[in-house]
């Protein structure tokens, strides 16, 4: 049979010397911000989407939410009593509860308190932690502090400890052992809550919280 036109340029193709595939170039690991980085980055996304991020010393949150609370003059403010944070807020209030509001203790079966939790004017809770990257908050609900406090009030504050928050999701996740740890559940919040209607008309506090307001602790 002739060799044709093809079978050369197909023969001198395979006798070609080939080069190596380049290798795709990885991009080198960012190096992980410090925490004040970390804060603001925190802020600046969470800000972006009507949550209020507060920088405020640990050792002076306390007065920082009595501050809060007195200047919008709420009437009653639900927590949980059996965490750190609750025990912290009653020694608080024992000491000077002038012009603040009601302490509500979140301390019964949802099914006897849902009535008086549906009543209140906003709520404190801790975070477990946040992801700067893309700005939002870790929660993880039990049954000291159900999921219920953060979902229902129309306020809800958040006190996030700053070495808690994390450049990224993944490192959050590993860090925190999601993998052999994981709760029943495990929330990422990056603001009120808010939704839009066929017109694009945006509405705060239709599925939970209307304000987002969180003490960063440094």
């Amino acid at each position: 049979m002739a060799e044709t036109a093809r079978d050369r340029i197909l023969a001198r193709l395979r006798s070609a010397p080939r080069a190596e595939a380049p290798r795709p170039l990885l991009p080198a690991p960012a190096a992980a911000p410090d925490i004040p980085a970390r804060i603001e980055r925190l802020k600046t996304r969470m800000e972006a989407v009507r949550a209020d991020v507060r920088r405020v010393p640990a050792a002076l949150w306390l007065e920082a939410l009595k501050a809060l609370l007195r200047e919008r003059a709420w009437s009653t403010l639900v927590y949980a009593p059996e965490t750190p944070i609750g025990m912290a807020i009653e020694g608080a209030w024992a000491q000077d509860a002038g012009g603040l509001p009601e302490l509500v203790a979140y301390a019964a079966p949802v099914e006897t308190f849902k009535e008086r939790l549906f009543t209140v004017a906003a709520a404190v809770t801790s975070a477990a932690g946040a992801v700067a990257d893309t700005g939002a908050l870790i929660l993880r609900p039990d049954s000291r502090e159900p999921r219920l406090m953060s979902l229902v009030p129309p306020v809800h504050i958040a006190v996030l400890p700053a070495q808690n928050i994390y450049p990224t999701l993944e490192e959050a996740m590993q860090t925190g052992r999601w993998a052999s740890d994981m709760p029943t559940n495990l929330l990422l919040v990056s603001g009120p809550s808010k939704t839009a209607d066929i017109e694009l008309t945006l509405a705060f506090g239709v599925h939970g919280p209307k304000e987002l307001i969180v003490f960063v602790l440094e």
